[in-house]
């Protein structure tokens, strides 16, 4: 149905005039619906709502029987706001027309009798007005729903890659990222790994295994960011992450994670399920971040020797029976390192490198039972370490028995026992100091 331009009016006579006068200039485009008094009005304009039919404009006299213009017109602003509304008549007074402008939003008053030319003009003019305004909240809300949709898509393109990621290469939004686009920064990187991860999987379906990864992960990675990570990747049963601000942050995120892990032991067992073990490997060092690949398929990575080291960390954290090791570089980061329950583990070579890192653990996030034996064992673990590395075997032997004496599952002074066992054996080179390759993931 064409849009409708509504007249109201008790008299027969100036209604047909009106009929007429509108239909000639503008009947091949509107419907030209007549009334006789306001209340017939809003019965009609009920019916043209529930038929979603366009009322663009409604003409009403002032002095009508019953309701009169200013609050008809009252009415029909209360029920379509954006229906133009003018006062056709020659008796209204100046606060009918008050009213009417300020509770109806009157857009014109027209005094009887009227001029035709002026009034064909000011229907002309409140037509385009309406159709402009509609057209403009048209494109308002196309927009406001386009901006939604790049706004889902944004959100969609986070998941994939964190917009983090795309602040360190100091891009608004996806659509500017380039291939080759990189930057290079000091950071802390993590490396997080399910223990026996193998054994645990092929016990259940593949439904169960994404189940129990996802439910894992989602447990992970909200303390990641807690503490202002970025997840650069997941990798199958783990995650590798990065922490620009301070290497506290990945600190505190991994005892975070190891205390969490626990009360998710906690519930697994309720349910007969074995526990959870993770190691988790720190490093602070230059990383270089940026896009690689090709034009068909890009990836946002982080490539450098920090970040093998951290990977390599992780899996030194299986051979010491530690949860949570950290480079001396992370070490010398720390801003707060009196906060954190530490002892050094040896020194360790990286695979095809020369240079010799010290690592450390952080034991805070273990049971507060093994922290206080490490505690209590940590100067005859580091003062069998000191023999250990002068070549006095014998003694550090004796001091890792003791360890073992009070701290039996200690994994990293039976390590060492054994090894100071097998070297007052078989002898080490002259140039030997007591570093060890990794050559191990």
């Amino acid at each position: 149905m064409k849009p409708v331009i509504l007249c109201v009016d008790d008299e027969k006579i100036i209604l047909s005039s009106l009929k007429e006068q509108l239909k000639r200039h503008f009947g091949s485009l509107y419907h030209i619906e007549t009334v006789e008094s306001g209340e017939e009005a809003l019965e009609v304009i009920g019916e043209f709502m529930e038929r979603t039919v366009e009322l663009p404009i409604v003409i009403a006299d002032q002095i009508m029987p019953g309701m009169k213009g200013d609050e008809l017109l009252t009415a029909v602003h209360l029920r379509l706001p954006k229906t133009l509304k003018i006062m056709l008549t020659g008796q209204a007074n100046a606060d009918a027309v008050g009213n009417a402008v300020n509770h109806a939003r009157l857009y014109r008053y027209i005094a009887k009798p009227w001029e035709p030319t002026d009034l064909s003009l000011t229907i002309t003019e409140a037509l385009r007005s309406y159709f402009q305004e509609k057209k403009v909240e048209e494109q308002n809300l196309a927009l406001q729903q386009m901006n939604q949709g790049l706004e889902q898509l944004n959100q969609a393109y986070e998941r994939f890659v964190p917009k983090e990621f795309l602040r360190f290469l100091e891009k608004q939004s996806i659509l500017d990222v380039r291939l080759g686009d990189q930057v290079q920064q000091e950071m802390t990187v993590m490396f997080s790994d399910i223990r026996g991860f193998t054994s645990l999987s092929e016990k259940m379906t593949p439904d169960d295994n994404f189940r129990f990864i996802n439910a894992y992960l989602g447990q992970m990675g909200p303390i990641v960011r807690e503490y202002h990570g970025v997840i650069d990747k997941f990798l199958g049963d783990g995650i590798m992450a990065i922490f620009q601000k301070k290497a506290d942050d990945a600190v505190h995120a991994a005892i975070q994670m190891l205390h969490t892990l626990a009360g998710y032991n906690q519930e697994r067992a309720k349910h007969d399920r074995p526990p959870v073990n993770i190691g988790i490997g720190i490093n602070t060092g230059t990383l270089m971040l940026g896009i690689i690949g090709e034009q068909g398929r890009m990836n946002g990575t982080v490539i450098s020797d920090a970040v093998n080291l951290a990977a390599r960390l992780e899996g030194l954290t299986k051979i010491f029976g530690a949860s949570l090791l950290i480079s001396e570089h992370c070490l010398d980061a720390l801003e707060h390192r009196e906060a954190y329950y530490s002892r050094f583990l040896g020194k360790v070579q990286v695979k095809g490198k020369n240079t010799v890192v010290s690592v450390f653990e952080i034991y805070n996030g273990d049971a507060e039972a093994t922290i206080e034996l490490k505690l209590t064992t940590k100067p005859l673990f580091e003062e069998g370490l000191t023999h250990y590395f002068a070549k006095e075997f014998a003694e550090a032997a004796v001091l890792f028995k003791n360890v073992l004496k009070d701290h039996p599952t200690d994994k990293a002074a039976r390590l060492y026992l054994e090894r100071s066992a097998q070297y007052l054996v078989q002898s080490v080179p002259d140039a030997w100091q007591g570093v060890e390759a990794m050559e191990y993931k």
